[in-house]
């Protein structure tokens, strides 16, 4: 297998999640199976011939996530991480700093984190679940704010090689860290039984991920699934404009995106958190993502957000659909 997750399997252990645990190893090995990508040979030569670098300093907790200094390792060296880390284009979620090299990625996620921190809960010591979690950019900053387990879900095996290489650089000078990413979608992790409900994560996250479902209410469930009673679900996803309940299906693409599905307006997914019984549920963002928060870099040169808008109005999509608008809705179990 391309990935050891044997630590993932220790870290939860020690907090009490066994029946993932003991779920997984056969999970994990059916998916890899399953889902061959023809280029695992070549993330695995690109993993091992990572160089070694020893961090002189850290730092997760700001919004360009900081690995390292220039003084760390020659310019040869350095160059030779800056080619391997060209080869796993395109990087879509960060920004990333290693060792002087800015990884300027598509999204400024950072943005996303700053509209939402203040309206979460403390994460210090909470066990912490990401559903959608790309290539863990959210995740590093979950772990800076405190939480002891952060753990991501994403299909992407090439999203998981890119959180490898930032984790490996980060290990290398701190040690084991309490952070590790599944390949699966949200509704493939494994379902609680009876006997753990009530048991689960203190903080759920979902953000972009609503509108990729053809049963958002499916969705919500599994999310409230995985929470202990009392633990904060953060969602974040596409919205339209309007008091009432209602919905944008699109008839084919949004935004060029085929797999866009449901976007409702804030009151109907506010209905449809509280069909599904949560509780304290409050929008604490609404935003209009800009073409300077998600755009082409040298890191991300296929199309982005400008090229899905229409060219003459930005607040119009391609298609004529209204532009991306973004909600952040904060609720409990």
């Amino acid at each position: 297998m391309l990935f050891n997750f044997e630590n993932l399997y220790k870290d939860l252990i020690a907090n009490d999640f066994n029946q993932w645990q003991q779920k997984l190893p056969t999970q994990l090995e059916k998916i890899f199976s399953q889902r061959q990508h023809g280029k695992s040979q070549e993330w695995q030569q690109l993993l091992v011939a990572l160089p070694d670098i020893k961090a002189s300093e850290i730092d997760i907790n700001t919004d360009c996530i900081h690995i390292g200094s220039r003084k760390d390792c020659d310019l040869v060296t350095q160059e030779q991480l800056g080619n391997f880390l060209k080869q796993l284009h395109p990087w879509r979620k960060g920004p990333y700093k290693l060792f002087d090299i800015h990884i300027d990625t598509e999204w400024h996620s950072d943005w996303k984190w700053q509209r939402i921190q203040s309206h979460i809960s403390s994460l210090k010591n909470r066990s912490v679940l990401d559903i959608g979690c790309g290539n863990g950019y959210h995740m590093w900053r979950m772990l800076g704010e405190g939480a002891r387990l952060v753990i991501g879900a994403d299909p992407s095996q090439f999203f998981l090689v890119q959180f490898e290489v930032i984790k490996k650089y980060i290990e290398l000078a701190n040690g084991k860290q309490p952070i590790h990413i599944l390949p699966f979608k949200g509704e493939e992790l494994p379902a609680f039984n009876q006997e753990f409900k009530g048991r689960g994560f203190d903080t759920v996250f979902s953000m972009g991920v609503l509108y990729h479902r053809v049963s958002p209410i499916e969705h919500l469930q599994e999310l409230k699934s995985f929470l202990r009673v009392g633990g904060e679900l953060v969602i974040e996803t596409l919205i339209i404009e309007g008091e009432e309940s209602n919905v944008l299906l699109p008839q084919d693409r949004y935004a060029k995106m085929r797999n866009v599905w449901f976007l409702p307006t804030p009151a109907l997914l506010l209905r449809m958190l509280e069909r599904v019984g949560f509780k304290n549920i409050r929008v604490v963002d609404i935003n209009q993502t800009s073409i300077e928060e998600q755009r082409r870099t040298d890191w991300m040169t296929f199309e982005s957000l400008a090229d899905f808008l229409d060219p003459n109005d930005h607040n119009k999509t391609i298609e004529g659909y209204p532009a991306p608008k973004r909600a952040v809705v904060v609720c409990n179990v």
